[in-house]
C-alpha cells in the first residue's frame, strides 16, 4: 500500500501537482535506507533537495553605496544638447549673414560695374560737348 501511495506520489510530483505536505512525505521516504529498487534512481535528487534546503550563505556580502552615474548621464546629455543648439544656431546664423554678405557684394560688384560703363559713356558725351563748343565758335 506504501508502495502504490510513493508511486502515485512520484507521478503527481513529476507533473508539479503535489502540496507542501506530500512533498515532504517523498522526502522522508528517500532519506530512509530501504528502498525498492526500481526507485532507488530518485533517491539523489531527493536528497539534494534535503540537503540544499539546509544550506546556508555565510560569507559576508560588502555592500557598497551604489552611485547613481544613470541620472548624471542624463544630465551630461541634455547639457550637451543644449550647447549643441545653441551654438548650431549662432553657427547658422552666421552661415545666414555670410550669405547675404556675398549676395550683397555681387549686387554692389554689379552695380559698380554699370556705373564704370556709365563713365565711360559720359567721357564720350564731355568730348562731343567740346567738338560741338569748338563748331559753334567757329561761327
Amino acid at each position: 500500500m506504501e508502495l502504490d501511495r510513493i508511486e502515485e506520489l512520484l507521478e503527481k510530483y513529476f507533473e508539479a501537482t503535489t502540496t507542501i505536505a506530500e512533498e515532504e512525505v517523498l522526502s522522508q521516504y528517500f532519506s530512509q535506507d530501504d528502498i525498492e529498487p526500481h526507485l532507488e534512481q530518485y533517491r539523489p535528487m531527493f536528497n539534494y533537495f534535503s540537503v540544499a534546503k539546509e544550506e546556508r550563505f555565510t560569507k559576508q556580502v560588502p555592500l557598497k553605496p551604489r552611485r547613481n552615474y544613470y541620472k548624471w548621464m542624463s544630465v551630461a546629455a541634455v547639457a550637451i544638447l543644449t550647447f549643441g543648439i545653441y551654438f548650431g544656431n549662432q553657427y547658422q546664423e552666421r552661415k545666414q549673414a555670410e550669405l547675404a554678405y556675398q549676395e550683397t557684394k555681387k549686387a554692389f560688384e554689379l552695380l559698380a560695374e554699370n556705373f564704370g560703363r556709365g563713365t565711360e559713356k559720359v567721357a564720350y558725351l564731355q568730348e562731343f560737348e567740346a567738338a560741338k563748343q569748338k563748331i559753334y565758335n567757329n561761327d
